[in-house]
């Protein structure tokens, strides 16, 4: 489908410049807007002579020039966040600024655009808590998370929704499960990889090694942004939500087993840290996770890969970019 011009927010992050090379793909002209204070200008480096892609240095928490660009755009991918849960524990002022502010000024630059946007926020699935129910649907409830990156994403949505509606915009919300794959750097692949990097005989694990959750390679996240984009913007709906990951689980200790193996170590010894709140890795990680992703599969489009599948081709890209091979 032929969009007008979009802007992505935190172009350059991880996912985000997956999904500029995407879009760039599909013949969209594109506004990558960053601070690049995580994500590198690398990232897009050979995207960058692109005639259709244009590159902002913004700090979407003291907006500059914001309202000039969203004037521009007709869709806003809201990629732009800090997504480290763990740090929520020790300085949870970061997911405030970094998610909440960022997105309400993003989203007063919309309003005060005084043309109907479409933006598209990545949430997260921090955002269901323990779910009692797995694999969780989107119309599950209350929503309660247990983290300050889960509260974060959970107030960025309402925040989202509430301006859709009263500012005659549109919203999609897509809760993504974990996202691995190139370029990315945080998370436990990337963990896993430096710790044996460390030490080859002995590999660390936090918790108790039995935390399950759905993994997405981001080669299927970007497919699926765009797909469901495509749709929203043929229907009607103010708002919607879509659950994006993959239809199954994997454990950190089978995650530990492929990486250990990708990096030819098969047989190094495992040393759980036993971890907190029965036996979770850290202060707000959801032990056990699993998104239905029924009506994401119900609009014709599937992931490739399995969470297993995903954490392989992951850890093999990974270690590629670091220089690392059995």
């Amino acid at each position: 489908m032929k969009r007008g011009p979009s802007i992505v927010t935190g172009g350059v992050g991880f996912i985000g410049s997956h999904l500029v090379g995407k879009l760039l793909e599909e013949g969209c002209k594109i506004a990558v807007v960053d601070n690049f204070s995580s994500g590198k200008l690398e990232n897009i480096k050979q995207l960058l002579n692109n005639p259709s892609l244009t590159s902002v240095k913004e700090d979407l928490k003291k907006p500059k020039r914001l309202e000039q660009i969203v004037q521009k755009s007709e869709i806003i991918f809201h990629l732009a966040a800090n997504p480290e849960v763990r740090i929520g524990e020790t300085d949870p002022k970061i997911h405030y600024q970094e998610n909440i502010l960022t997105t309400f000024n993003l989203l007063e630059a919309i309003r005060k655009s005084k043309t109907a946007k479409v933006i598209v926020f990545t949430s997260t699935s921090t955002v269901y808590g323990d779910s009692t129910k797995i694999p969780t649907p989107e119309n599950y409830a209350p929503l309660i998370p247990i983290s300050t990156y889960g509260a974060s994403k959970l107030a960025c949505e309402a925040l989202i929704t509430s301006y859709a509606y009263t500012f005659n915009h549109r919203a999609l919300i897509l809760r993504l499960a974990n996202i691995i794959g190139p370029k990315s750097n945080h998370g436990v692949i990337v963990d896993i990889i430096k710790k044996i990097k460390k030490n080859p005989r002995q590999l660390e694990i936090l918790g108790d090694g039995n935390q399950e959750k759905s993994y997405m390679y981001v080669g299927d996240c970007v497919e699926a942004i765009t797909h469901l984009t495509n749709k929203f913007l043929e229907d009607t709906e103010t708002v919607d939500i879509y659950n994006v990951g993959s239809n199954d689980r994997v454990s950190v200790k089978e995650i530990a087993r492929i990486v250990a193996e990708e990096m030819g170590v098969p047989n190094i010894e495992y040393r759980f840290t036993g971890g907190v709140n029965g036996g979770r890795g850290w202060k707000g990680d959801v032990k056990f996770m699993q998104l239905s992703i029924e009506k994401l599969l119900n609009t014709g489009w599937k992931p490739k890969y399995t969470s297993k599948e995903a954490v392989r081709l992951a850890a093999k890209a990974m270690l590629k970019e670091r220089g690392c091979t059995k």
